[in-house]
């Protein structure tokens, strides 16, 4: 993930001047080195660090900071807004006209994402404003992109127009006009053409083409891989087109983030949204204080939140929940959870999102989690409806027709029934006593008995038993 780096070294330079009981100028200026070596490491212009760690220093001396009861805190405070004005200050949205069509055109270089950006802007504008959207395949260079468009409209349920390769991307931006205004759709997204570099002839294009739509929003997809080129190509395009806002794509790749700190002071262009995976769900909006924190480690709560409630179906999480409150776990359960949390993206992504979480969501092997998945979705298919509701019908016999059904080994299909069990010993805790309930059995697993040596849930018949014979010790020695 993007900022990984980054992220542990601010957190590691802000920790040591949080735990001194006093602030000075030595210990300040300690820190203040630490910031600026890992701010340049990541790629952040030179000029960018310069004026950040200046605004820092200035702040961070005054007479509030140096006498407040915990001045170590205080200047976490300080970076943390610092790096939020770094990155926006505000977040940046789409302009959407209430009455009328919106024209929205992509813009970008090859290899950017810049079709898959425009298909899920398309679906958030979909989903999440309730509009009308058409997609417009514009990039008449490659047929490729004309074809990966359709498909992907096709995935969201979003109409795209095209007259192919033979017209001008021009004609076809004109001719989808009079079409999306004949056929009232709201928002039209033009998928424009890219180049592998910036040149007058792709320039060209697209200022005709501007011309011609006259679009609410010039959006600028840009690789979080790039370092530093992020700065340099939205200043080329900004001072053509006048771009309004950018799309980060690859933020789940290993880039060290730095292009995209320095961009908003550098071109004043902000950015729109941040792309993390390539499924169309994978998109959020920008908030540059979310950010800021997760830079820091702070976590990002109400990202995770909001995409919980887009992507997870409630009805169905509320029946699994239901179930569980009466005591009910079966592999039926186990499937629709694990359905559930698939829809969340990464395992590591999600722990990444939890403040404190950044070094432990970096141990995370997704691919094995995945492995695990593809394992448990083979066994409990490989059954029939009645075993599915009924775990403990699973002797010998039908272990190795499942096992077999799945391309798996019966040891597999034991660890995940005992999966289940301990999660049917769960359900019961709360059943037993809701949420105190389940609280007290947890203590009690985690307290001086903990988990048995197998990884599984000790025999409560076998806890009792010893306490009715330390209590007949006891009264022996009365």
């Amino acid at each position: 993930m993007a900022f990984e780096s980054l992220s542990d070294k601010l957190s590691k330079a802000l920790k040591n001047i949080s735990g001194k009981g006093k602030l000075t100028e030595a210990n300040m200026n300690e820190m203040l080195k630490e910031v600026r070596m890992s701010l340049l490491e990541a790629d952040v212009n030179y000029q960018v660090v310069k004026n950040f760690v200046n605004d820092i220093k200035e702040k961070a001396m005054g007479t509030e900071v140096l006498e407040s009861f915990d001045p170590g805190q205080m200047v976490v405070k300080i970076v943390r807004d610092e790096l939020e004005s770094l990155l926006g200050p505000d977040q940046a949205k789409l302009v959407i006209n209430e009455h009328g069509m919106t024209n929205i055109m992509m813009v970008g270089l090859q290899g950017t994402g810049k079709t898959t950006a425009s298909a899920k802007i398309a679906r958030f504008v979909k989903t999440k404003l309730n509009k009308k959207v058409l997609l417009v395949a514009c990039d008449v260079v490659r047929p490729a992109a004309i074809e990966q468009l359709k498909t992907l409209g096709q995935t969201i349920g979003v109409e795209v127009f095209s007259l192919g390769t033979q017209t001008s991307a021009v004609d076809t931006a004109i001719a989808a006009q009079k079409y999306a205004r004949s056929n009232d759709f709201e928002v039209v997204i033009f998928d424009t053409a890219g180049r592998l570099h910036i040149d007058e002839q792709l320039m060209t294009e697209l200022t005709d083409m501007k011309a011609e739509v006259h679009p609410n929003n010039i959006l600028l997809t840009v690789d979080a891989m790039t370092g530093q080129d992020i700065v340099t190509v939205a200043k080329e395009f900004n001072d053509k087109l006048t771009v309004t806002g950018l799309v980060v794509t690859k933020m789940d790749g290993d880039a060290r983030g730095g292009g995209l700190l320095s961009v908003r002071s550098i071109t004043k262009v902000p950015v729109v949204f941040v792309s993390s995976g390539e499924k169309p769900e994978d998109l959020d909006e920008f908030h540059p204080d979310r950010m800021a924190e997760r830079i820091l480690g702070m976590g990002d709560m109400l990202t995770l939140i909001e995409q919980a409630q887009e992507r997870l179906d409630e009805k169905e999480a509320m029946n699994t929940m239901r179930r569980m409150q009466s005591g009910v776990f079966t592999f039926n359960d186990m499937l629709a959870q694990m359905e559930q949390m698939t829809k969340l993206g990464s395992f590591s992504s999600m722990l990444g999102h939890l403040p404190g979480m950044g070094k432990l969501s970096k141990q995370v092997d997704d691919e094995q989690i995945e492995a695990q998945v593809k394992k448990i979705r083979a066994l409990i298919q490989s059954m029939t409806p009645y075993e599915r509701e009924h775990p403990n019908i699973l002797k010998a016999g039908r272990k190795q027709r499942i096992a077999k059904g799945a391309g798996l080994k019966v040891q597999d299909l034991n660890k995940l029934i005992q999966q289940t069990e301990q999660m049917q010993t769960l359900s019961k805790m709360m059943s037993g006593g809701g949420l105190g309930g389940m609280l007290g059995g947890l203590s009690g697993m985690m307290g001086r008995g903990g988990l048995n040596r197998g990884g599984g849930i000790p025999n409560s018949s076998k806890h009792s038993g010893s306490k009715k014979q330390k209590s007949s010790k006891k009264k022996k020695k009365k």
